[in-house]
């Protein structure tokens, strides 16, 4: 356990989470801003999505995070990870071009994958047998702060908002007097980015001073006294030779998978899908996303405080049920009324709150032994950030640029969130009240 306690390492290492979900939804809330700033079209925003922290970037990062944690450490990875996400969003902030823009974006998302699998790994390495759902869940409160108060800045920031004034005057004092309208207000997207590179500083900060996992040190010591030699392709191999791995990596991959082909939208359209579907302005979409982050957080902090008592499969389902309801409300009322809008920002609130990546992360670092496990999860988060990053190309032709075709995507949604639910349901592990010790002797025997 790291020192001072499973509490404090997990709220330093939670941070992460701020910093991925904040960077998806940062870009979400001021996409309008730099769409009319750069004359952007929706293809643009496709590739931004696609090689964004929400996708294709991610996965990039992952599948290399997870190799070095499982290498050299999870401390390697928190000692020089967040400099990489530091140099992508100040590479956003001083965007003046499309191509610039792209890049920002696949650095801050590289950065965000690469920390994802050390980061659960060490959360659940870390804890108490019955604490370990409950540090998931603060790590997964983090992930839902990130975007209320994103969110929150966003709504402040942009033009018309309450504090969109000095935003205004630093833009003008930057740029000039006559500058472009749609180069001044895109400064309060600047402005939001600048706040997620010093939560990433401070982030950077506190990590550096946690001690490694007492999980992987005996992993390595186990190794180095067996004589085993590491690396990429041998930590696969032990991967792909044992059955129960394999059957671990495709259930985990197949919940999240189709789960987060719909999160990964949400996150990064959902205030796009506001002011297009339902035809409100950017200041008031920001506000409504916001409220959906609160209730993530809102109902994360319940869960927390239950999870390690109570039916993961019943958990599991009930999240599921919120999620599908969301995308029923659009088939059967749609979301032109600002009722609608409403009721479907809130149950998607409400799903997030019990979301299926609380119970990816939990699982994925419970069923898969400390030598591949954060490879293990590195490898499952690139194929679904990597699919994720096709599917929003898919989905913005989908859409249509106006949201003429969003009830076909609300059936493309409700088709992947029935598999994530059958397919959850019928696997569910037994693994709440037992270490991680117990839980890879009993699926993997005493040699692991």
């Amino acid at each position: 356990m790291a020192k001072g306690g499973s509490l404090k390492s997990t709220l330093a290492v939670s941070l992460n989470n701020y910093l991925d979900a904040g960077a998806i939804v940062a870009g979400g809330s001021g996409i309008t801003l730099w769409k009319n700033y750069l004359d952007l079209t929706e293809m643009h925003l496709g590739w931004i999505n696609a090689l964004s922290a929400n996708a294709l970037g991610a996965a990039i990062g992952a599948i290399v995070g997870g190799f070095l944690a499982d290498k050299f450490g999870r401390k390697f990875i928190f000692t020089y990870n967040l400099l990489v996400y530091m140099l992508g969003v100040l590479v956003v902030m001083l965007s003046v071009n499309f191509p610039m823009l792209l890049a920002g974006f696949l650095i801050t998302g590289i950065s965000v994958g690469i920390g994802v699998p050390a980061s659960w790994t060490y959360i659940s390495e870390s804890s108490e047998v019955n604490n370990r759902g409950r540090n998931i869940c603060i790590s997964q409160m983090s992930w839902g702060f990130g975007p209320m108060i994103i969110l929150l800045m966003g709504m402040l920031l942009a033009p018309g908002g309450y504090l969109y004034g000095p935003v205004e005057s630093l833009a003008q004092g930057v740029l000039g007097a006559d500058a472009a309208q749609s180069a001044v207000e895109v400064f309060s997207s600047r402005v939001v980015f600048f706040t997620l590179f010093v939560v990433a500083f401070i982030a950077w900060t506190l990590q550096r001073q946690l001690e490694e996992s007492a999980e992987f040190e005996a992993a390595k010591a186990a190794e180095k006294a067996s004589g085993e030699k590491g690396g990429l392709m041998k930590s696969f191999s032990v991967l792909f030779s044992n059955r129960v791995a394999i059957k671990s990596a495709i259930f985990l991959a197949a919940i999240y998978l189709t789960w987060n082909l719909v999160a990964s939208v949400m996150g990064f359209f959902s205030p796009h899908i506001c002011e297009t579907a339902g035809g409100v302005t950017n200041e008031y979409s920001n506000m409504m996303n916001c409220v959906q982050w609160a209730t993530v957080v809102a109902v994360t902090f319940c869960i927390a405080r239950i999870v390690d008592r109570t039916s993961h499969k019943l958990l599991y389902i009930a999240g599921l049920v919120f999620a599908l309801a969301t995308w029923v409300l659009v088939i059967s009322g749609g979301v032109n009324s600002l009722f609608g809008l409403w009721a479907f920002v809130i149950l998607w609130g409400l799903n997030g709150g019990i979301s299926v990546q609380i119970f990816y992360a939990l699982w994925g670092s419970e069923l898969f032994p400390a030598k591949f496990r954060a490879g293990a999860q590195g490898l499952m988060f690139f194929v679904v950030r990597g699919l994720s990053a096709a599917w929003g190309l898919v989905f913005t032709w989908i859409y249509g640029d106006n949201g003429e075709g969003f009830t076909i995507a609300a059936y493309c949604m409700i088709a992947l969130l029935l598999i994530s639910l059958i397919v959850g349901v019928i696997g569910c592990p037994d693994t709440r009240g037992k270490s991680l010790e117990q839980i890879t002797k009993e699926r993997y025997g005493e040699n692991y």
